[in-house]
Order: structure tokens, then C-alpha cells, then sequence
């Protein structure tokens, strides 16, 4: 979330980045409230500070009173310090609340958008930044979509999801399941060679880890709960990777820090209908392979890029064609300060599917996370934060098959024959 401090600092640049967001000035009015509302924290913080200091100072005036014999004057500091303690308590009830009330209000706030960002209203004002130039796969004119090659091919099967779960979450099989596996594999090796640490993560967290990265309070209706337990499914690896560091200081020299995890995924977002949700599309349940960085603010932007162009390698060597975007302000994730998304050509559909988003949080994760590093001096700051899609399976899944089918049957890019152990699905 937003510092107060940088909100005091910063309002004006604050203001024009939520506009982007396309906040309106109804909206916009609860900066003044934050700061509203932290004058008052403050307020009763030093009230609170100068009633205990001075109980400090007469508890230390009663022992030496009562090492002078002066008992009665001690008895009547004490029942004056007595009465104090009820103003103690009083003050700090009402600090807290106050002080909740502030991070409640601070929740609310996404955060502001890199200067660089566009504004915009939704998808329809991102900017691609990189279009696919060359020819797109040639396809033979009965060419078919993924849902229906799955059939063909029996590679994976909604109708048994349905029997076992419910809607959205396929059962793959044969060499529909050895893809997945292949892919993953692939994923994870080439994000390790580009100096990834591998984390293997729990698949439910509680709720100061889905806090701590933004799923809480924003997303929490995309979220499966456990009730009972207090537990959430992750919606993607992010969630535990980040908040490994949670609450810790490393040093500038190790930054910085390189993660990457497979897990599957767990979204409720899944419910509209349309060809543009259909099979793979959009799912409850999918595996993908995340990378998540935290990095030194000076090189945050920097480092975005790089996993930007470490995207770009994946898909090229998936041989798919892709294009790269820059999303509006209007159509950025809560946390996000900077996304670009990656999309790829589905042949058989003939449209494009969003595959990756990669996004630089820079400290709205970190200051809730309390994720900082003590630089050369001995002075601590907050990190920044990065993370990305390296990549999310269904959809890559989807491309595949459609772009690679053929009247012999549905090809393997080369990269991948070394996982399936094959190279023709037929």
C-alpha cells in the first residue's frame, strides 16, 4: 500500500496517477482523509508518549520519595499516577482505533501508476509496444479449436472436471498431460538458467501472506477459502513467494533476489460464457510457473525490462507468435505501479490470449510486507518488487495445439521434445 509519508510528500503526483485509474475527485477525497486521519494518529501518539513519559517521571519521584521516608507525598503521587494509568488506557484504546481506521483507509488505495503508464479507461487504450511482424501460422482450412483437438486427440476432458469438481477445472491426460508436464519442466529449467532460485511453496497461505502481496482485501471474492482453517488457495505463486521475506532486512549485496515456483493456481473468476471463455481460456484451476524479484529501487525499472525480454526468449522458443502490451492506467492490477502483458496469436480462434503479465509493484507490496534492506551505511529502506508470468499454462496450451495442427496431426515445437518425449500428438 501507499506510504503516508510519500502521500503527504507526493500528493499532487499521487492525484494525477490515480486519475489514470480513472479515480474521480469524489474518490480522490479520501487522500485527505488519510492525512486527516494521521494528524489525528499523530496527535494522540504524542499524548499518549507525554502521559507515559510523565508517569515515568513521577514513578521515579515515588521511589525516591519513599527512600527520603516522605510516604505520605509518595501515597499521593501514587494515586495520582493510579488515575493516570485510566488515561493511559483510554488514549491507547482510541489510539487504535484511529490507527486501524488508517489502514483501512490505506487499503482502499491502489497503487499509483509509473509516470510512463498511459491513462486509460480499459483494454481497448493499453499500447502495444511490440506486434508480431512476421506471417502467422499457416492452417489447414477445416482447422480446429483447442476444445475441440482435446476431444479429437484426448488430451484433457471438462466434461470428467465437471464429475469430479465442477466447471472450470479439466482433467488432463495422455499426451495432454504430458505437455503440461513438459512445459513446466521447460519453464522451470530456463528460469533457473537465467539465475531464478526454484521454490516449491504451500498451495493455501493464511491471511497476512494474501495481505501482504495485495490479494487481501482487493481480491478476496476471487479467492477459494478454507473457513475453518483461516486458509486461502493460492491464485498464483506470487502470494508465497514474496512473502518469504516478510518482515526481514537483507543487505544491499544480496539483492537481487531471483525466485521462481511452480504451484497450481486457484481463481473464482471463471463464470462468463462466450467463445472468448471457452476451453482453456479460462479456468478455476491451472498450472503456471511464476518468477518474482526484489530488487534495489534504483534498478527496479531496469530489472522489469529484463524480464520482459526473458519472456520474449520462452515464447520465442515456443515458436509463437506473440505480442507485447502496455496496459492503461484504467486497466493495470490494484497493486500494480507498471504491467506489461504478453498475448499470444490463437490460430484456430483467430485472436489473441493474454499468457503473461509482468509488473513492477515498486514499495506498495514491500511497505506491507515490511520487506526492506540496510544499505552501506547502516540506513534501511524498502525494497522493490517484481513479478511475472514465466508463464501460465491453459492458454500457451491453447496456442499450441491450434497453431501446430496439421492433417497428420498436431506438431511439438522442437524445444519441447527433449520433455514430452515426442513430437508428433496424433
Amino acid at each position: 500500500m501507499l506510504q503516508v509519508k510519500r502521500i503527504r510528500e507526493e500528493k499532487k503526483a499521487i492525484i494525477r496517477g490515480l486519475r489514470k485509474r480513472n479515480w474521480t475527485s469524489e474518490q480522490i477525497k479520501i487522500l485527505d482523509e488519510i492525512l486527516h486521519t494521521d494528524d489525528e494518529r499523530r496527535r494522540l501518539q504524542k499524548q499518549l508518549d507525554d502521559l507515559l513519559a510523565e508517569n515515568k517521571r513521577l514513578s521515579a519521584q515515588i521511589g525516591q520519595l519513599m527512600a527520603q521516608g516522605k510516604r505520605e507525598e509518595a501515597e499521593q503521587l501514587k494515586s495520582k499516577v493510579t488515575a493516570q494509568k485510566e488515561d493511559v488506557r483510554q488514549l491507547e484504546e482510541r489510539f487504535e482505533e484511529v490507527k486501524n481506521r488508517l489502514e483501512s483507509l490505506l487499503y482502499t488505495v491502489p497503487n499509483c501508476p509509473h509516470r510512463s503508464v498511459p491513462a486509460g479507461r480499459g483494454a481497448e487504450d493499453n499500447k502495444i509496444v511490440r506486434d508480431w511482424k512476421k506471417p502467422f501460422p499457416a492452417l489447414p482450412h477445416d482447422a480446429l479449436a483447442h476444445w475441440d483437438l482435446a476431444k479429437k486427440y484426448d488430451l484433457f476432458d471438462f466434461e470428467l472436471g465437471v464429475k469430479l469438481t465442477g466447471a472450470g477445472f479439466p482433467v488432463y491426460r495422455g499426451k495432454g498431460a504430458k505437455l503440461q508436464r513438459a512445459l513446466i519442466q521447460f519453464f522451470l529449467e530456463e528460469n533457473i538458467k537465467a539465475g531464478y532460485e526454484e521454490i516449491l511453496p504451500p498451495h493455501l497461505v493464511n491471511e497476512d501472506t494474501a495481505r501482504g502481496t495485495g490479494q487481501l482485501p482487493d481480491k478476496e471474492g476471487q479467492m477459494y477459502v478454507c473457513e475453518r482453517d483461516g486458509l486461502y488457495l493460492i491464485p498464483t505463486a506470487e502470494v508465497p513467494v514474496t512473502n518469504l521475506l516478510r518482515d526481514a532486512i537483507v543487505s544491499e549485496s544480496e539483492l537481487p533476489i531471483c525466485y521462481t515456483a511452480y504451484t497450481p493456481c486457484f481463481r473464482r473468476e471463471a463464470g462468463a460464457w462466450g467463445a472468448h471463455v471457452r476451453g482453456l481460456n479460462r479456468v478455476h484451476q491451472f498450472d503456471k510457473v511464476e518468477i518474482v524479484r526484489i530488487e534495489h529501487p534504483q534498478r527496479s525499472y531496469k530489472a522489469l525490462l529484463e524480464m520482459v525480454r526473458h519472456v520474449q526468449r520462452l515464447l520465442n522458443k515456443l515458436e509463437l507468435p506473440y505480442r507485447i502490451v502496455l496496459l492503461c492506467g484504467g486497466d493495470m492490477g490494484f497493486t500494480s505501479a507498471k504491467t506489461f502483458d504478453f498475448e499470444v496469436w490463437s490460430g484456430a480462434q483467430q485472436r489473441w490470449l493474454e499468457v503473461s503479465s509482468v509488473s513492477n509493484f515498486e514499495t506498495f507490496q514491500s511497505y506491507r510486507l515490511q520487506l526492506r534492506y540496510r544499505d552501506a551505511e547502516g540506513k534501511i529502506h524498502l525494497t522493490h518488487t517484481l513479478n511475472g508470468s514465466a508463464l501460465a499454462l491453459p492458454r500457451i496450451v491453447a496456442a499450441l495445439l491450434e497453431n501446430n495442427q496439421t492433417p497428420e496431426g498436431i506438431r511439438i515445437p522442437k524445444v519441447l521434445h527433449k520433455y514430452t518425449g515426442f513430437k508428433m500428438i496424433s
